[in-house]
């Protein structure tokens, strides 16, 4: 009789008792996943932030000579007609500029790129083929179609040359380069700057030309039909056959002035009416390194290339360079590259990794003893190890956001094998159950709850997985990884932990033997040197053997008598403590009265936290405002101004930020603590890639200076913000009609400026005078912590009308046509041909010389020279006699949204700023603005849009999320009342959140805050689960000690006791849980550093606090932590008492008698 009711209660997992009965097999699947595991660590690419690839399509236009409303008009206009066309396009943006034009097409991310490219593309093609489409240079204008995400278009790195020789010297030097660099399969392209591209320009006098009365048609056939080489055909010739080659190209620029361009009263050869010159052209880029003039290359990576092998490929080849080819008083300096700051903030973070599995396997032998821990410990190197052999295979790389999933995962990765190891050895203690007994039936009666607690958990983050837009992709990484995590540790714990405990699993205080000890520590120790003295990636697993190695002598000769003491004394001392006050709060009406304590101080949480952020002591942020790592100085003049002038600018402000950089503060012993590098580009290239992304044209009215800081390790104590504040303060104001904005690097995908308001409306003349009122309106408020309001286009574009009298050159057989051309060739030049030289092509211009084209008078005495097809006459007619001119303004640029002209005004932010206070101050202002005309309208865009869609969208994660684990919960427990009491307590454990954030005067970060809540959901979920099921296995287990059915009640007092007994059993697993989780976050919320590798190989652990890490991830840490905290006595208390005010229901619902009826 006793058998069988040990067979009853015995209560196997066949997984599990699987693993147990076939150890062999799990040694060889631990050896796989190890090897696999350590495999995938070393080959994934690392990197700081994941890459983001949008869904968008960019067309640029380039269509020389023509203004902002040319273009739009001509190309964007015509374009974006064409695109309404397109299906599953989210918004269509363009900007319409002097000579440029770019158009913008954002799909449904359920769309894959090449399919939106050629879509893009055939409809490009099909309004390029109409007739009305522009022609230039004798072709049709030829919109390039592309994708581009923000990886390709930010630098990867720059190289710098300079030195005591001449430009073209020097630009020898950096085409070298660049011709070996390109050929690095993870570079998309090299761009030179601060030199330019040559051409060959045939500069005509033009009054040398009317005196001989030569046409531009005249020149440039001349050079076109001159300068080829035809194939005519082939010679048969005794039996052979000839390829006749008429050769024409010149070999040198200077041939070209023995053309002969006219020969009708005698010859007249080029060299009569014009120079030739083989020059650069005219200049459209600047850049300098620390003042001084440098060619620059600026090199960008290929999507989804590895920028840590990118880099260390352009080094090698700069580096041998440098030895092999270059003269040795070339300097050569690498500048911008992220790829040093990337491997730190991984290195960092893998130190963080192993700095928690320290505290967390030393706080495990305290609560489990050393064997048990170590047990519990190999989960965590073997659960992260299983993840990188999922992560790899799905193709990710190694990043910050999926170190910090392994992180997160640190604490509750553990909790599975906690509950596994603390269930058997509970059996085996008490019950005096076998190893292989206790082994089968304790993970037998918790296999289904881990299993739950884990897809509760799960369920928690797969809404996240669903995470729309470029946000989501950014963010996916996190929930996904944890996810891996978790089902890894569940894994382990179920075949793993389970065969390991059946093995080796003891009860009372063992003593490791000293020979085992030593034999233990060269086993560990000698792999661990080992691995450290090859180096490389596993430096960091090396690093932990030593660390655990060391750990058996600490715990033999120091911490075992503190542990034996804690386990056998204080924990029980703990366990009694807890026991009488769930007691307590279970005793008659305490139930009701610790519910509504918990309700108010949930309440109370909500109002004190509201309060805090109404009165700005806490502020809510989108994304942690991050310490810059790079610091941007952008200058634009009005468009139109002439690139020289921009660069004096320029030029004048670099020495205004090389004075606040030398600075007294920032030098320690002739050295900068705090910037490594200056650099200024002007033109091209100094575009703001976080907001211009696809940008490509000539820019020379701006600027842009780029401050590059040390790793925040190296700075001494030095804060890069408060050098940005130094920096906005003194450029604000000093130079009227420039526009400067002091901004830093984000740690987010780019989602337009902080501050961002957008007028939409027909008359643009309209939006931008309002724009302009708007912008001195708000900034005579001087609003806290905002740059200023600036308006991103206006009409002070100089500009010339020349308006032809149609009748007087109708009269004459002139056209409107014939006029523009002729001032065009004039002004711009016309394409003539191509010079061949050494593989590359340059282009052949024509056009006035230097001193006559920018001479109002010789360009409009000019006359027209043709033949009349009347009377076969020459006629030459000025162009003054049938135009006039005056001067004008234009538009800097048209933009539209949707089809519709927008005018932006936009503002960066001061360091400390808040986009949501400022946004609020601004919107209320404006009710106090003058009315707006019929047909204009407002809207505030930017980083605010952003911010309240992925507020909405995370909220709803979380309902979702909520919505998920009651499903779960139903399913396990069979019953509504459990899953309330669970769902319930989620929404207790805000408390910790809300009033940690209160108390703190933190900020609510909007991104990492509400994820932060969703984990500690699954977590909160996780010890429930735990506690109801064991208290449900109790409950059974006193029905059939009494004889009563399944269906039927116990009585108050035999629940009760059942309650306590299960919240005694579940004690340690969820203590050790909550303790383990916060100690794997605190390196990384305190931000303390420890470098365990250089600690090994040169006794310096490098320490330091903060960083870039802490900054990011830091809010998230917190969240959990704080919540985790007042989880624990939830779990621990609250969870009980609405498990028995739940049944106390039941009872009186169902009129059931409150003492137990035993059975007859």
């Amino acid at each position: 009789m006793k058998m069988d009711n040990l067979k009853h209660k015995i209560k196997e997992f066949k997984p599990s008792s699987w693993a147990i009965d076939n150890p062999s097999v799990i040694y060889v699947m631990i050896s796989i996943f190890l090897f696999i595991g350590v495999s995938s660590y070393l080959s994934m690419p690392r990197e700081e932030f994941p890459e983001v690839k949008e869904t968008k399509i960019f067309i640029s236009t380039i269509y020389p000579g023509n203004t902002a409303e040319d273009m739009e008009r001509l190309i964007t206009d015509p374009l974006e007609d064409r695109l309404k066309n397109i299906s599953d396009v989210v918004e269509v943006v363009s900007t319409s500029q002097e000579d440029y034009a770019i158009i913008t097409v954002e799909f449904d991310q359920e769309l894959s790129i090449p399919e939106a490219e050629q879509r893009v593309k055939d409809e490009v093609d099909a309004e390029k083929a109409s007739e009305d489409w522009p022609v230039f240079n004798g072709a049709k204008v030829e919109p390039s179609v592309f994708d581009l995400n923000i990886s390709e278009a930010l630098p990867l790195l720059n190289v710098n040359l300079s030195g005591d020789y001449p430009v073209e010297q020097l630009k020898a030097f950096a085409e070298y380069l660049e011709d070996d660099i390109e050929k690095v399969e993870e570079v998309k392209g090299v761009d030179l700057r601060g030199v330019q591209d040559k051409e060959v320009e045939v500069a005509v006098d033009i009054y040398k030309m009317m005196s001989a009365q030569v046409s531009f048609d005249d020149v440039i056939n001349s050079i076109r039909n001159g300068n080829m080489t035809l194939s005519a055909g082939n010679l048969v010739s005794s039996g052979q056959r000839r390829t006749i080659r008429v050769l024409g190209e010149i070999q040198k620029p200077v041939e070209l002035k023995e053309f002969v361009v006219k020969s009708e009263r005698g010859a007249v050869y080029l060299k009569d009416i014009a120079e030739v010159k083989f020059k650069p052209k005219e200049t459209t880029t600047y850049a300098r390194e620390k003042g001084q003039s440098v060619v620059m290359l600026d090199i960008k990576k290929r999507s989804g290339a590895n920028a840590i092998k990118a880099s260390e490929k352009i080094r090698a080849i700069v580096e041998e360079a440098r030895v092999n080819y270059f003269p040795p008083n070339l300097d050569l300096s690498i500048t911008n590259d992220s790829s040093e700051r990337t491997l730190s903030q991984v290195d960092d973070l893998v130190n963080n990794i192993i700095f928690g599995i320290i505290l967390v396997v030393s706080v495990l032998m305290f609560f489990l003893g050393f064997k048990n821990a170590i047990f519990v410990g190999f989960a965590i190197p073997m659960s992260m190890f299983m993840s990188f052999m999922i992560l790899s295979a799905l193709g990710y790389t190694l990043n910050t956001m999926i170190l910090f999933g392994l992180i997160m995962g640190l604490g509750m990765l553990v909790d599975n094998g906690v509950v596994v190891v603390e269930n058997v050895y509970r059996l085996m203690e008490q019950e005096g159950m076998s190893r292989i007994q206790a082994a089968k039936q304790g993970i037998g009666e918790i296999a289904v709850p881990i299993i739950i607690s884990t897809a509760t958990t799960v369920a928690a983050f797969v809404p996240l997985g669903l995470w729309p837009g470029v946000m989501g992709q950014f963010m996916i990484f996190f929930p996904i990884t944890l996810s891996v995590v978790l089902g890894s540790s569940l894994f382990v714990a179920i075949f793993i932990n389970s065969m390991l405990v059946s093995k080796f699993m003891t009860v009372g205080d063992t003593v490791i033997p000293f020979k085992t000890l030593v034999r233990m520590t060269s086993i560990f120790g000698g792999f661990g040197l080992f691995i450290i003295l090859i180096g490389g990636p596993l430096r960091g697993l090396g690093t932990l053997m030593i660390v655990v190695s060391a750990m058996f002598w600490i715990y033999r000769y120091g911490i075992r008598g503190w542990a034996y003491k804690f386990q056998t004394i204080t924990l029980v001392r703990f366990e009694n403590f807890y026991e009488k006050q769930l007691k307590f709060a279970l005793r008659g009406r305490n139930v009701y009265f610790f519910f509504a304590t918990t309700l108010m101080l949930l309440i109370a949480a909500f109002m004190s936290f509201g309060a805090s952020v109404g009165s700005g002591r806490t502020k809510i942020e989108f994304f942690p405002d991050n310490i810059p790592n790079q610091i941007f100085v952008y200058i634009e003049y009005p468009q139109g101004t002439a690139i020289e002038k921009t660069n004096a600018i320029t030029k004048a402000i670099e020495k205004r930020v090389a004075k606040i950089v030398k600075d007294d503060a920032y030098i320690v012993e002739n050295e900068n603590e705090l910037v490594e590098y200056n650099i200024a580009q002007v033109g091209r290239g100094a575009e703001n890639p976080f907001t211009e992304t696809g940008l490509i044209s000539d820019m020379p009215h701006r600027g842009k200076i780029t401050l590059g800081m040390k790793e925040f390790k190296f700075r001494k104590g030095l804060n890069s913000e408060t050098l940005r504040k130094q920096i906005q303060e003194e450029l604000a104001g000093i130079y009227p009609g420039v526009t400067i904005s002091v901004e830093k690097d984000l740690v987010e995908p780019p989602s337009g400026y902080p501050v961002n308001i957008e007028l939409e409306g027909e008359n643009y003349d309209t939006l931008i005078s309002i724009a302009e009122r708007i912008s001195v309106f708000i900034n005579k408020k001087n609003v806290a912590g905002m740059e200023g309001l600036k308006v991103d286009v206006n009409k002070d574009k100089p500009s010339m009308e020349v308006q032809v009298n149609r009748q007087k050159a109708g009269e004459l057989n002139v056209a409107v046509g014939q006029i523009g051309m002729q001032l065009r060739r004039s002004l711009f030049g016309d394409k003539a041909g191509v010079y061949k030289k050494e593989g590359e092509d340059y282009d052949i211009n024509v056009r006035f010389n230097q001193e006559q084209r920018y001479n109002n008078s010789a360009l409009f005495d000019q006359r027209v020279i043709f033949r009349d097809m009347a009377d076969g006459q020459i006629k030459e007619i000025p162009i003054s006699a049938l135009a006039s001119s005056k001067n004008t303004s234009t538009f800097s640029a048209i933009k539209h949204k949707g089809g519709e002209r927008v005018v932006s005004l936009y503002s960066g932010l001061k360091p400390g700023g808040n986009a949501v206070e400022i946004v609020a101050e601004i919107q209320e202002h404006m009710k106090g603005f003058e009315a707006f005309p019929r047909g204009v309208s407002i809207d505030y865009t930017g980083q605010i849009e952003e911010q309240n869609k992925q507020q909405d969208f995370l909220i709803g994660a979380f309902f979702t999320g909520l919505g998920l684990i009651m499903l779960i919960l139903i399913f396990q427990f069979k019953g509504l009342s459990k899953p309330i009491i669970i769902m319930i307590a989620i929404f207790f454990s805000l408390i910790g959140v809300f009033g940690g954030l209160m108390l703190t005067g933190w900020p609510f970060v909007i991104m990492m805050t509400m994820m932060g809540i969703i984990a500690l959901a699954g977590i909160v979920v996780n010890n429930g689960v735990v506690l109801l099921d064991y208290a449900d296995i109790l409950i059974q287990r006193k029905k059939e000690e009494l004889g009563i059915e399944a269906k039927d009640y116990l009585g108050i007092t035999e629940f009760t006791h059942c309650v306590i007994q299960a919240g005694k059993a579940r004690l340690r697993p969820v203590i050790l849980t909550a303790v383990t989780t916060v100690l794997g976050l605190i390196p990384l919320a305190i931000g303390l550093n420890i470098n365990f590798i250089s600690l090994m190989a040169d006794f310096d652990p490098k320490i330091y606090v903060g960083g870039d890490n802490v900054i990011f991830w830091g809010p998230l840490a917190w969240t959990v932590i704080f919540g985790l905290v007042i989880a624990t006595f939830l779990t621990l208390i609250i969870v009980p008492i609405l498990f028995h005010i739940s049944y106390r229901l039941k009872l009186r619902v169902l009129k059931k008698p409150q003492q137990t009826v035993m059975a007859s």
